[in-house]
């Protein structure tokens, strides 16, 4: 009997979170675990959260430059999405 590893479903979004359905570990660069047993996990991807890595939709109260010309791909100034 064969055991068949369990598939998460990933989903990028535009201007926003990496949603990961299902329960999910993530593991920090520190060693830090971080747990959700959640249906859909919002992953942060701004760096701008207060509970990183997890979402707090902070990348809703990003201030876009509209000065820069062409600065409509969807990354920050130092190229991070957001």
């Amino acid at each position: 009997m064969t055991t068949e590893p369990v598939r998460r479903r990933v989903a990028l979004t535009d201007d926003g979170p990496v949603l990961v359905h299902g329960p999910i570990e993530v593991v920090l660069t520190d060693g830090q675990k971080v747990i959700s047993d959640r249906a859909v996990t919002a992953l942060c991807t701004c760096l701008r959260s207060r509970r990183y890595p997890i979402c707090d939709t902070s990348h809703r109260r990003r201030v876009r430059n509209s000065t820069a010309p062409g600065n409509d791909s969807g990354m920050d100034p130092e190229g991070r999405g957001c």
